[in-house]
């Protein structure tokens, strides 16, 4: 076996089923979970009609194989997105490639970056490429490292900046053996969102030192200001950088468009990386069905969808909040579809009892970081991912409240 693979710590929901081995919740509640950010919004019908449209049609249905690089016409229609998102050209032929989902590409993306050197398998901490990461962070960037041959490195969140990365923390030693950064804006569990004096900060950091930005924008269309989140591209540009250098956006129709099970999505930025993940996704037999162009060109190319699901979330956001409020310390994110709150004590006796006595699922916030300088940043929050129906998160975060009284 790959001797990398034992390095994989258990995934946050293997580790949540562990917690919750032995308990018998209250039978006479119905369950709720907020534990997983699966969206539960309805699938727009006219994507189901294109994707059952495309079964039935020759050659485009299922009688041909895909080709690696995507159709034309999806990728036109994601270059189209990012004229109409970000104000952003980009050449469909060389700058853009559609990916079986942002999850698969942000994992297949260190697999190609990354130089691992000769012996992976022996490298300590101490030698080696080094990936960074945000922390808390989505477990993806951590397992993408590892089986790369690299280390992550984690990076702690300061909650008194909004859970911003401290990246002046990071020595020089570190920078100058990293070769791929993730970033995660929104962010995730956090909501928070990079602002371009960061943006600024990272590619001057990129520049010196050659590394690669990994920039994860999967939740950029769930947003609850007036003005959209910036994107990474959009930051690279209003900085005057040409071609995107050393950069990646990697995006999904899964949250946007309520198409998690199509898994669709596609990078965007730096042609000459593009250029080697193709070459790497078409050994790896990573195409995107033809089915799943079909219906991903008619999302991409619909705004009206997208609108009316980001007021979905902001009504679900506007009556929850404040319910929470009342008992923990919690407020509304900047985008995103998580509420991520202090619960002023163990995260994950939280998470049990709230289980055992309300038959309420939330996430514990330390299974979502690493320690680092001996402090786990996840640890006394706990991670609720507002997706499913309002009334049921209403009912949940109601549950939560009168938990939260009965424990002081």
């Amino acid at each position: 076996m790959n001797p990398l693979l034992g390095r994989l710590q258990p995934y946050p929901f293997e580790r949540l089923r562990q917690l919750f081995t032995g308990v018998q919740p209250a039978a006479a509640l119905r369950a709720i979970s907020l534990g997983i950010g699966e969206p539960k919004h309805p699938t727009p019908p006219f994507i189901g009609k294109a994707f059952s449209d495309a079964v039935s049609s020759v050659p485009s249905g299922l009688a041909a194989y895909p080709a690696t690089a995507g159709e034309p016409l999806l990728r036109a229609a994601c270059c189209a997105w990012l004229r109409r998102r970000y104000a952003l050209d980009l050449d469909p032929a060389t700058q853009v490639m559609p990916v079986n989902g942002s999850r698969e590409a942000l994992f297949a993306l260190a697999q190609t970056v990354i130089d691992p050197g000769p012996t992976p398998a022996a490298n300590s901490p101490d030698a080696g490429p080094l990936v960074i990461c945000p922390n808390p962070f989505y477990q993806i960037y951590e397992g993408a490292a590892l089986l790369s041959g690299a280390h992550p490195y984690f990076v702690a969140a300061d909650p008194a900046r909004n859970f911003a990365q401290d990246w002046d923390s990071v020595p020089e030693a570190v920078w100058s053996r990293t070769q791929l950064l993730y970033v995660c804006s929104p962010g995730n569990p956090t909501g928070a969102v990079m602002p371009l004096s960061e943006w600024r900060r990272l590619f001057e950091l990129s520049d010196r030192y050659g590394f690669v930005i990994a920039s994860d924008e999967c939740y950029s269309e769930i947003y609850f200001r007036d003005e959209p989140p910036l994107g990474g591209l959009q930051a690279c540009a209003a900085l005057g950088r040409p071609g995107f250098r050393n950069l990646i956006a990697l995006t999904s129709l899964s949250k946007r468009s309520n198409v998690p099970g199509m898994r669709s999505g596609f990078v965007a930025g730096d042609a000459s990386i593009i250029k080697q993940f193709l070459l790497y996704r078409t050994y790896h037999g990573s195409a995107m069905s033809p089915v799943v162009q079909s219906a991903s060109i008619a999302a991409w190319n619909d705004e009206d969808h997208v609108v009316a699901n980001r007021a979905m979330y902001r009504e679900k956001f506007a009556r929850v909040t404040p319910i929470l409020a009342e008992v923990m310390d919690v407020a509304l994110p900047d985008a995103g579809f998580y509420l991520w709150a202090d619960v002023g004590g163990s995260d994950t006796a939280f998470a049990r009892e709230l289980f055992a006595l309300y038959n309420v699922t939330v996430l514990p916030g330390s299974y979502l970081a690493r320690e680092a300088n001996g402090h786990n940043p996840g640890a006394n929050r706990i991670r609720m991912a507002l997706v499913a129906e309002t009334a049921e998160c209403e009912e949940a975060a109601r549950r939560i409240a009168q938990f939260v009284r009965s424990r002081t």
